[in-house]
C-alpha cells in the first residue's frame, strides 16, 4: 500500500501551487495567440481555395489548444473554489471541536492542567509527547489522564475521542442561514 503524497498548504496538487498553473496557462495562451495569428495570416495569404490538409491540421491543432486552455482555466477556478470551501469547512469544524471540548471540559470540571493534557491527547499525542510539550514528568501526565478519564466516565483515549466525534456528527456544524459560524453547542 502506498502512502499518500503530502500536499503543501495552498497547493492544488502535490507540489503544484496555483501561481505555477496560472503561469503555465498564460504561456499556453501566448502560444495559442501565436498559432491563431499564424493561421489567420496563412489563411489570408492563401491563393487557392483548394483543400490543404496541412493547413487544416494546423487549424485543428490551434483550435484544440484554445479549447484546452479554456478547460484548464475553468478547472483551475473550480479547484480554487473547492479548496477555499474545504478550508472554510475545516475552520468551522476545528472551531466547533474546540467549542465542544471547552464545553465538556467545563462540564467535567477539569483543571487547566487536565484540560491541557486532554487537548494534547485528543490531538493524538502520546504520553511521552505530552510530557515533553508540557515540560512535566510522564507520571504527572498519567495522573492527569487518570483524573480526566474518571471525570469523563470513560475507559480511555478512544472512548474520550468518540464522545466528541459522536457529538460533532450528531448535527450540522452550521445552521441553514447562518453566516458560516460554528455552532455553539455546550453539553450540560
Amino acid at each position: 500500500m502506498t502512502e499518500p503524497v503530502p500536499r503543501a498548504p495552498g497547493a492544488i496538487a502535490p507540489g503544484i501551487r496555483p501561481p505555477v498553473l496560472i503561469v503555465l496557462i498564460a504561456v499556453q495562451a501566448l502560444c495559442a495567440a501565436f498559432f491563431v495569428w499564424d493561421d489567420v495570416s496563412d489563411y489570408l495569404a492563401m491563393q487557392s481555395s483548394a483543400f490543404d490538409l496541412h493547413q487544416a491540421m494546423e487549424y485543428l491543432v490551434t483550435l484544440s489548444l484554445v479549447v484546452a486552455i479554456v478547460i484548464e482555466a475553468r478547472l483551475l477556478m473550480y479547484l480554487l473554489r473547492r479548496e477555499a470551501h474545504m478550508e472554510r469547512g475545516f475552520s468551522i469544524a476545528a472551531g466547533a471541536l474546540n467549542d465542544l471540548m471547552e464545553g465538556y471540559f467545563a462540564t467535567w470540571g477539569l483543571t487547566p492542567s487536565e484540560q491541557d493534557v486532554a487537548t494534547f491527547l485528543i490531538k493524538g499525542c502520546d504520553i511521552a509527547e505530552i510530557a515533553r510539550l508540557r515540560g512535566s514528568a510522564e507520571g504527572t501526565v498519567k495522573a492527569h489522564l487518570n483524573a480526566i478519564y474518571r471525570k469523563a466516565d470513560v475507559s480511555g483515549r478512544a472512548a474520550l475521542v468518540s464522545i466528541l466525534i459522536e457529538d460533532l456528527m450528531s448535527q450540522p456544524l452550521i445552521q441553514v442561514g447562518e453566516a458560516e459560524t460554528p455552532r455553539d453547542k455546550r453539553r450540560a
